[in-house]
């Protein structure tokens, strides 16, 4: 019966895709094992996808000099960003958690949820920073009228306003810092125009400074409470 219960398991790890890792859970493990072990843990972690991955990538020194963590993975889905949010946030227990999330979402890759399931996806994470003593901090989708990569997809601005709206209500109504890129970034197509960006979706190297003045307050204010 034991053996009958592994087999089943491993079946269902390889349907989803588990044995390549779909979660990400080895992208920081290592990074993950040295913070835990120094105890020197950081002040705030941001939880996201390529923007955020590129954001630390880029901008390295606003990371170190503040005893911030970056944890994007390009690509990710809302869902993953869920499952591997107790490994790559909550046990380096940091005082708060920056999330973006649900561009991939609406660019339909793999794994993708609707409109709704990003929002109980992203409140989620929130119950569980919460629960863990962690204060979360929301971030609006960044623009983007078009996906390089998946151009088919219509009118995906609208999608990502509409999200956003859900999440600024969410946010306002439980007392949580909403951080409102889109609001600063877009153009009139609801995308990132092109002195900001090389694709109209991932932001320039310079635009994370607009990104950092904005989060640096909302993570101000979300830690004096």
């Amino acid at each position: 019966m034991k053996k009958r219960f592994i087999l089943i398991i491993f079946v269902i790890m390889s349907i989803f895709g588990y044995s390549q890792d779909w979660f990400g859970f080895n992208r920081y493990k290592a990074d993950n094992e040295r913070i835990i072990a120094s105890g020197n843990y950081p002040e705030v972690v941001f939880m996201g996808n390529s923007i955020t991955d590129n954001w630390a990538y880029f901008h390295p020194d606003f990371f170190s000099s503040h005893n911030f963590c970056g944890r994007g993975i390009g690509g990710q889905t809302s869902a993953q960003m869920l499952v591997r949010f107790t490994a790559d946030v909550i046990d380096l227990q940091p005082k708060a958690v920056v999330i973006m999330a649900g561009t991939n979402d609406v660019a339909h890759n793999d794994y993708w949820v609707d409109p709704d399931g990003v929002v109980a996806n992203i409140v989620a994470m929130c119950d569980l920073a919460i629960a863990n003593g962690i204060i979360p901090i929301i971030s609006s989708i960044p623009p983007c009228s078009e996906f390089p990569w998946r151009k088919e997809i219509k009118n995906p601005g609208q999608t990502i306003v509409e999200i956003n709206h859900v999440l600024k209500t969410y946010a306002e109504m439980n007392g949580l810092m909403y951080v409102d890129y889109h609001s600063a970034l877009a153009d009139e197509n609801l995308g990132l125009p092109q002195t900001l960006s090389g694709d109209g979706c991932h932001p320039n190297p310079d635009t994370y400074f607009t990104m950092e003045d904005m989060v640096m307050e909302a993570i101000q204010n979300a830690l004096k409470q």
